[in-house]
């Protein structure tokens, strides 16, 4: 494979281990374990350069209503950020070996489905699996519900972020390798220039068959297609709406 540079986004709820997702590939402590890192560049094998984005996703323990707008404006910035460098290549939604959280529809419909328009490439990081005796084991007792949460993706790697676990370190390792060959900056998404708000406003209308949809309407698709809790869908679909009489004044 010829050189090249990959943009790569990665986010999930803390807590989830991002960062040692991050040292992981990086093959060194680069991250902290602990908060936001931003963004960093780090060479992968002899043939690829990341240039990898930590950002949080929705549904944080301690988000809070307000938490969730400054959460979704965080990422509409940071992929026309990144559209404005180049494009994004790939997203990695992190996510605990653990139950399936709500919060992983939420994310998945918001970074795929919403700002990416499913153009860009979606991949599943299973994190803290070292107490798997086969961490490959948690993915096939997994994927049957993943697939039933409607998220779809392009692959997954099933992984440790404790290098202590000498062994299944190196699993980690191979794992992410293999998921990350298997993408190129061929074919970039760039965002077009509007509002997030717009966006995700256009997203929504778009399962509505015919008419504007109310606040109701869009509360209720909210909470059954986000798993958003009721204020905060409430709040949400009147802010759109709100936007939309804007749009049209």
């Amino acid at each position: 494979m010829s050189s090249q540079t990959l943009n790569v986004i990665l986010f999930g709820d803390t807590g989830v281990g991002k960062s040692s997702v991050i040292n992981l590939m990086a093959g060194k402590p680069i991250a902290e374990t602990s908060g936001d890192v931003g963004g960093c560049t780090m060479d992968f094998k002899d043939y690829q350069q990341i240039n990898l984005w930590d950002t949080v996703g929705l549904n944080e323990p301690t988000m809070g209503v307000n938490g969730y707008y400054d959460a979704i404006v965080k990422a509409y910035e940071l992929i026309r950020k990144l559209s404005k460098a180049g494009g994004v290549d790939l997203l990695l939604l992190c996510i605990r070996g653990q139950r399936i959280p709500p919060s992983a529809t939420i994310n998945y419909r918001l970074f795929y489905e919403i700002l990416c328009n499913k153009q860009v490439p979606i991949a599943l990081v299973i994190t803290h699996l070292e107490r798997e005796y086969r961490m490959e084991a948690w993915w096939e007792r997994n994927e049957a519900t993943i697939l039933q949460c409607g998220i779809r993706t392009c692959g997954h790697a099933s992984i440790t972020g404790l290098a202590e676990e000498v062994q299944k370190y190196k699993e980690s390792k191979l794992a992410m390798s293999c998921l990350l060959s298997h993408h190129d900056n061929s074919s970039r998404f760039s965002m077009p220039l509007e509002s997030v708000f717009t966006r995700f406003l256009r997203w929504v209308t778009s399962f509505f068959s015919k008419g504007r949809p109310s606040v109701v309407d869009i509360a209720n698709f909210l909470m059954k297609r986000c798993n958003f809790d009721l204020e905060t869908a409430y709040r949400l679909a009147a802010q759109l709406v709100a936007s939309r009489t804007a749009g049209a004044s």
